[in-house]
């Protein structure tokens, strides 16, 4: 048996034996560009597998060793990558900028951060292994675009009607770009450094030759725009770095709309963190020390057995022991299968978080329901679940060595399930006017109740819906 047998061998011990194979079909068949930055939920679409089960083996696969993960912070209008890190630990900045759009993000891990794997040298070789060998387009697809952007399979065909010049130019060396400008928006844009100057080329045509000159390193520079006539331009490239660089000429017009348009769901650092297998493995190395991401939207369900001090005393420590456990073991399995992760236990008491609150929900009333059927199958009948549910902003941080939320979206949820009565749900108004939480809610035939309540440490009233 080969490393690649032992290591695919390995893997199907803890992931899906079908993912596994289609897998393994890929690393050995698939063109290397299918094995970089792959994007999990296209190839779970594209395979006809449920996207947790591919997810979940991914991670597994990162773990052994077949393929590395890559956390890449993208421009929302452009698609293209800001930054590619193999850890969230690196994200240190508060903002990042795109010179081709001339615009900057704020970090969140909502949308701006996505997370891709591509397979490992040891188990192939492919050619963004080597992105200095890459051709100018293959440098684009495979490097500088996210896996979000749908890019056509003649993207040489596209280039010509996007693009005036490119230039591959070596470190430390010179060159000069002689072109004829047309009138529009003209950008020379550099995908290594992302370094960019902008051009607004307008007015009579001129006989002059004009000129320009750039110098790509390491500097970030503010994107400028310079204003220039039709005709001759003559441009000065200096490259100072230690790699090769690649500026090219692009024209903003109506095919490079199209193209940067094309979008494909992207597995986002936000779904990542509430997956449970990927809490299973990095619960304590996810963020550094002290360091805070932003999250603009994540839902928090709190749980907590209702009276268990009064069962312990019951039915006694062993008994009461085995149910507890058995509950633990139900509701992780509900929540991760609502596309949600456990962030903690507390006592008899979990946190979870969802991407979304109809994913909450849904988990909510699966859990309450099968505590009443834990509850009938052990004779225990007051085995009941008091829950509430928020929905907002928080910082993802590290908090007693493993990945933790902090903010007062998780108060706030953990207050609502304060108030919660025997086998209810309390969710709040941010909850209930989530459009796919109120289908879910009409679906099943629930009306939740609202009433408004001051809830300990948070200082305006708070408005709760009930689900009975």
């Amino acid at each position: 048996m080969n490393e690649a047998d032992a290591l695919f061998a390995a893997l199907r011990q803890s992931s899906d034996g079908g993912v596994v194979d289609m897998l393994e079909r890929l690393v050995r068949d698939a063109p290397d560009q299918a094995l970089n930055k792959i994007n999990a939920l296209d190839l779970a679409a594209r395979k006809g597998i449920g996207e947790e089960r591919l997810i979940a083996a991914l991670l597994n696969a990162v773990g052994l060793g077949l393929f590395e993960m890559t956390w890449s912070v993208t421009c929302p209008s452009c698609a293209g990558v800001l930054s590619a890190n193999k850890s969230l630990k690196t994200l240190d900045r508060s903002q990042y900028n795109c010179a081709f759009c001339a615009a900057g993000y704020e970090t969140t891990l909502d949308d701006l951060v996505e997370v891709t794997f591509t397979v490992s040298p040891r188990l192939r070789k492919i050619a963004a292994h080597s992105p200095d060998e890459l051709s100018i387009t293959e440098y684009y697809r495979q490097i500088f675009w996210s896996s979000a952007i749908e890019l056509p399979a003649d993207l040489d065909r596209l280039w010509r009607e996007v693009t005036l010049e490119t230039i591959d130019l070596p470190a430390g060396e010179r060159a000069i770009l002689s072109l004829h400008l047309p009138k529009g928006t003209l950008i020379v844009f550099d995908p290594v450094t992302h370094t960019a100057q902008f051009i607004e080329v307008g007015g009579e045509e001129t006989a002059e030759r004009q000129s320009l000159s750039m110098i790509f390193n390491k500097l970030q520079v503010p994107v400028e725009a310079v204003t220039l006539r039709p005709g001759s331009l003559r441009i000065a490239f200096e490259n100072r770095t230690e790699s090769r660089v690649l500026p090219t000429v692009w024209v903003m017009n109506q095919a490079l709309d199209d193209l940067l348009k094309q979008r494909k769901p992207v597995l986002t650092a936000k779904r990542l963190l509430t997956n449970q297998t990927f809490r299973d493995i990095h619960r304590t190395d996810t963020l550094a020390i002290g360091q805070r991401l932003k999250i603009l939207s994540l839902t928090f369900l709190f749980s907590d057995l209702k009276d268990s001090t009064a069962l312990y005393e019951r039915v006694g420590d062993l008994v009461a022991f085995d149910l507890v456990n058995e509950h633990f073991r139900l509701l992780q399995e509900i929540i991760a299968s609502e596309r949600g992760a456990v962030v903690k236990t507390i006592g008899d008491a979990i946190m979870a978080t969802f991407e979304t609150p109809d994913r909450a929900i849904a988990a909510a009333l699966r859990m309450r329901e099968a505590m009443s059927d834990l509850g009938a199958e052990r004779q225990h009948q007051s085995l009941h679940l008091k829950m509430g549910i928020h929905e907002g902003s928080c910082l993802a941080v590290t908090l007693n060595a493993q990945q933790d939320y902090f903010g007062q979206t998780v108060n706030i949820a953990s207050r609502v399930q304060g108030i919660a009565g025997s086998r209810s749900i309390v969710v709040t108004e941010q909850v209930v006017e989530n459009a796919e939480a109120r289908a879910l809610l009409e679906s099943n035939g629930l009306k939740p109740a609202p009433r408004s309540v001051t809830l300990s440490g948070i200082a305006d009233k708070v408005s709760i819906y009930e689900i009975s």
